[in-house]
């Protein structure tokens, strides 16, 4: 994976999502631990999973996969950058796979154009800031591959696939009576 030192590179393809790149270099130039808030649909889309499922799918498009485009941890959340469109097209393709309905998928927040998300700071932190975000793979170019809804889809069913508990046993009913037989004459 990347580090989580974001690049001057990384910085100004962050900026540019923003209606004002060059206020918002100016502030990270002025306070590079501040958080900012940057809109999403031009320039990246985010897919919000709970933390522990965001990074079993980071896990799995590191390990088996493509690797990823810029992530980072906010409040419980695995933010990850994806493609523009991917926010419109990934809960589609979640219906379409029927994971969602079986809950082997926990929801996944997909922000696109017209939302918004707080993005961490660019100072170099392996603990997260007082806002709660910090870096996990950071933007290290101005044009970073990022995923589509197509990889996110793949990278969420085999996350899923990862949490299954598989036993030999069937499933307990929960309405059955119990009987120890074990002190039977």
């Amino acid at each position: 994976m990347s580090s989580a030192c974001v690049t001057a590179d990384g910085a100004a393809w962050l900026a540019s999502a923003g209606t004002y790149p060059r206020s918002t270099l100016a502030l990270w130039d002025e306070r590079p631990d501040a958080p900012v808030v940057l809109p999403c649909g031009s320039v990246f889309d985010v897919v919000s999973a709970p933390a522990v499922f965001g990074r079993l799918m980071l896990d799995r498009l590191w390990d088996e996969g493509p690797g990823s485009g810029p992530v980072a941890a906010f409040r419980g959340r695995t933010l990850l950058f994806t493609a523009p469109g991917t926010a419109q097209r990934l809960p589609s393709l979640l219906r379409w796979e029927e994971y969602d309905r079986k809950g082997a998928i926990p929801p996944l927040l997909c922000h696109g154009t017209g939302d918004a998300v707080t993005v961490p700071a660019v100072l170099d932190s392996a603990s997260p800031t007082s806002s709660g975000t910090r870096w996990l793979v950071a933007p290290d170019t101005r044009l970073p591959w990022l995923p589509g809804p197509e990889i996110l889809l793949w990278a969420a069913v085999r996350a899923a696939r990862a949490t299954v508990r598989i036993s030999i046993f069937p499933p307990q009913d929960q309405d059955a009576k119990v009987y120890d037989v074990s002190r039977r004459r």
